[in-house]
């Protein structure tokens, strides 16, 4: 059964220091265009993600995410005591050097007698002081878990693209068949429309009072209604229609042959409709070409 290359698929696991997400969402495309849209993967892990993601959707506009829930219990702001305590030292000393009018010397330690609140409020607005180091989430430890969840979204991303492909596949053959249903209604006028241009030559001989030698008129009439004939293209279309139910049944990742066959058909309607000569056959054309155009906008989002 074909696929779609729009999907979406989400897995989560759960680490030591929170939840991690996994999201997968592609939408059609010539080739495996991959977007890491995280900061979180590992550079050393990128590579296989890439080739992971590639060897599982094959094809499409694809984009990768990795989100981060930490505990309740890690996810509170940490003081870095050390740096704080830097900040403190620097400050005491600047106080230190620091001299007023009358001469008095300014010391950390009557700040913090007279305004500790403000020194403190100071002291933790310095750089890097509250969670001045961020913890690597995802490490060599966990990291089989986090591919397994990656395993995961990817599988529903596919189950999701298989769900969509069905839609599509039902969607299509039965456009193909309805292009079919309307070569075989273009047989009903072949008579008529035969008739039709050799009334046209006559009445126009009639127009001009010309009297042609018979056995010419019906040898040039006989080859200019055999370059009229549709036979030939309406032979090929039922074969490019079956060609492409094939072709659509038959195989796993059928989108760009699908895109050439449709190319093909729309070559002997497009030949099928310059060559009618019958307002009715006409209509018909348009009909085909209207179920031909939905075939090509659908075959695009086929894997």
């Amino acid at each position: 059964m074909i696929r779609s290359m729009t999907g979406y698929g989400k897995a989560e696991a759960i680490l030591e220091t929170g939840k991690i997400t996994v999201e997968v969402r592609s939408l059609n495309g010539k080739t495996a265009d991959i977007s890491l849209k995280t900061s979180m993967l590992p550079k050393d892990k990128e590579m296989a993600v890439r080739q992971k993601i590639a060897a599982a959707l094959t094809r499409g506009n694809i984009d990768f995410f990795i989100t981060y829930e930490p505990n309740a219990a890690d996810s509170a702001k940490k003081i870095n005591m050390e740096l704080a305590m830097e900040y403190y030292q620097q400050i005491f000393e600047l106080g230190r050097k620091i001299q007023t009018k009358n001469d008095s010397r300014i010391g950390a330690e009557n700040l913090w007698t007279q305004n500790p609140n403000d020194l403190l409020a100071m002291i933790v607005r310095m750089p890097e002081v509250m969670d001045a180091k961020k913890q690597e989430v995802i490490t060599d430890e966990n990291w089989p878990i986090v591919d397994a969840c990656i395993d995961e979204a990817l599988a529903n991303i596919n189950a999701f693209r298989t769900q969509e492909g069905e839609v599509l596949y039902k969607d299509v053959t039965e456009k193909v068949a309805n292009i079919l249903e309307y070569s075989a209604q273009v047989e009903a006028f072949e008579k008529e429309r035969v008739e039709a241009i050799r009334e046209k030559i006559l009445s126009r001989f009639a127009e001009l009072k010309a009297e042609p030698d018979q056995s010419r008129l019906e040898q040039e009439m006989i080859f200019y209604i055999e370059k009229l004939d549709i036979n030939e293209e309406k032979v090929r279309l039922r074969q490019h229609c079956r060609y492409f139910l094939d072709t659509i049944a038959g195989e796993e990742c059928p989108g760009k042959k699908l895109g050439f066959i449709a190319q093909e058909m729309g070559r002997e309607i497009n030949t099928t409709g310059s060559k009618a000569n019958h307002t009715e056959i006409q209509k018909i054309v348009v009909k085909m070409k209207d179920e031909l155009e939905k075939i090509k906008e659908q075959s695009l989002n086929i894997l």
